[in-house]
């Protein structure tokens, strides 16, 4: 849509000399006939545009992965109880004490994983898709959610075993995010929670960020000693 002086100009596939003008109380709208090839040639402009437009909202740049660090950092007031609801279940589950997390270790965990510049531009990534990730109907066929899920539980958990502990861990933690949204009094990270699971990733997100950071943190008695199957030169 063109705009000359204050009537609106409208381009319509017809005849090249067909213009007219239509009158709408105060506003007139001159109709302009183009080719019909000229038409479809501008249609094809601007779908380009749109893609661009998209495709620029997926770019990943090293200030767009500093923005999702800065996400992800300020997401502790949610994430850190997740993780501790999730140490808990578990901590019955296996018969094992696990520590608490605090909102600071957690701060400084996203601290270490975004300063490893490979780790950082994927878990950016996949955190940037997740946050806007949707799907009308909240159809249940649909998967895509939870497959990125677990590959950003993974990614942050860190190398073999934490990573695919880390990932099994997203499926418990995503049944629990489900569960706690559609208690009637959710819980505390429910609450602070408040309207930003709107999207069908959202709560996969919150999911595997919890999943990821419990995974890969202290607190755990059998990470804090030694395997007793590594094998030394003394046997």
């Amino acid at each position: 849509m063109l705009k000359l002086s204050r009537r609106r100009v409208v381009l319509v596939p017809g005849d090249t000399g067909a213009d007219r003008t239509l009158t709408r109380g105060r506003r007139k709208t001159r109709l302009c006939g183009i080719s019909p090839r000229y038409y479809k040639s501008l249609l094809k402009v601007g779908k380009a545009k749109s893609a661009q437009a998209v495709l620029r909202g997926m770019r990943l740049t090293p200030k767009r992965v500093a923005d999702e660090y800065e996400w992800v950092r300020g997401r502790a007031d949610v994430v850190v109880p997740l993780v501790n609801d999730v140490r808990d279940d578990l901590g019955d589950l296996f018969d094992t004490e696990v520590d608490e997390v605090s909102a600071d270790a957690y701060r400084e965990e996203v601290d270490a994983v975004f300063a490893d510049g490979d780790r950082a531009v994927n878990v950016a990534a996949l955190v940037a898709i997740l946050r806007d990730l949707d799907v009308e109907g909240d159809y249940p066929g649909f998967v895509v959610d939870e497959l990125l899920g677990r590959e950003l539980a993974g990614t942050i958990a860190g190398n073999q075993p934490l990573r695919l502990l880390g990932e099994a861990t997203f499926h418990f933690a995503d049944v629990g995010v489900h569960a706690d949204e559609d208690r009637e009094a959710g819980s505390a990270s429910r609450e602070r929670a408040g309207d930003a699971r709107e999207t069908a990733g959202a709560d996969d997100l919150d999911a595997a960020l919890a999943a990821g950071f419990q995974t890969r943190l202290p607190g755990w008695d059998w990470k804090e000693s030694g395997s007793p199957f590594a094998v030394t030169d003394d046997g």
